[in-house]
């Protein structure tokens, strides 16, 4: 079953080039109302890969959600080459469902070549093989939560996680805005560097703005509270495989004006940071009357 919902990614990040610069994703329902932000993010970036050669890596890549997606409904990636020079690449990537954008992604790539290093480290939490998976929610109270949430808790991703600082979501209680979440691919994936980069794109949109709701005692099964992802960055440092286990460190800085900002580091197991994240997100609380 792991190695099915990982092939299943790999179909899912895996687009159909209609033109030269222009490409088409089909949507998984995972049990959330709206398509899932990281697939948009993982298509976008495996669309603009396709228009550059191989030489060249993505380093950085911006995004806007400008609209909720459709899963019922596949995505048109419309990608405008905006320079190629002797060093990086730029590429503007469009999202587009039923005639309307959804996405609006920048994504630089540069050459492979030496420079300084440095990064900090890793902190010092306990391994992924010390920790148990997250528990399940009884069936009793998963009866009570609407059924597309139901869903979403019961069906297996490709993905697995396991929480340093393990929350109920059900009664979430407030503590200091930051977590540490190991994750990995369940099944084997390419070696293939950018389904890679597609995948931890897909990936990193998990847990990230959970960070800012941490000190209100809110989560996402509060039905009081509308969250949805503004914007995402995403920085690729060094090389790294998804199906080995990585490091997802986050904090939340600020919380204001309905929004929450996140930030995040991606360690692999032997500390190197492999990547960093930056996520604003809708935090809006509906009150009675």
């Amino acid at each position: 079953m792991s190695q099915a919902l990982a092939d299943e990614l790999t179909s899912l990040l895996s687009l159909e080039r209609l033109e030269d610069n222009l490409f088409r994703g089909q949507s998984r329902d995972i049990g959330t109302r709206y398509v899932f932000g990281g697939q948009v993010l993982g298509q976008a970036l495996a669309a603009a890969q396709q228009t550059v050669d191989d030489a060249r890596i993505a380093h950085s890549l911006h995004g806007y959600f400008l609209r909720a997606g459709d899963i019922n409904a596949p995505i048109v990636y419309q990608v405008e080459r905006l320079r190629d020079g002797h060093s990086f690449s730029s590429r503007r990537v469009l999202a587009i469902q039923h005639g309307q954008p959804i996405l609006n992604g920048s994504i630089s790539f540069q050459i492979d070549e030496p420079g300084f290093e440095h990064q900090l480290s890793m902190p010092e939490v306990p391994g992924p093989d010390d920790l148990e998976p997250p528990a399940t929610i009884s069936p009793e109270e998963l009866a009570q939560l609407p059924e597309k949430l139901q869903r979403w808790l019961t069906r297996r991703g490709p993905f697995e996680f396991r929480p340093v600082y393990p929350r109920d979501e059900l009664r979430p209680s407030k503590r200091p805005p930051y977590q540490h979440v190991w994750f990995r691919l369940g099944g084997h994936a390419s070696d293939d560097a950018r389904l890679q980069r597609a995948m931890l794109a897909y990936a990193s949109d998990f847990h990230l703005i959970g960070t800012a709701t941490l000190p209100h005692g809110i989560s996402y099964l509060s039905h009081e509270v509308q969250m949805a992802s503004l914007d995402h960055a995403l920085w690729f440092h060094r090389p790294f495989r998804v199906d080995e286990w990585l490091l997802y460190s986050c904090d939340s800085p600020s919380a204001q004006g309905a929004r929450g900002l996140a930030r995040g580091m991606i360690f692999a197991r032997d500390g190197r940071l492999v990547a960093s994240t930056a996520q604003e997100g809708l935090l809006r609380m509906h009150r009675p009357g």
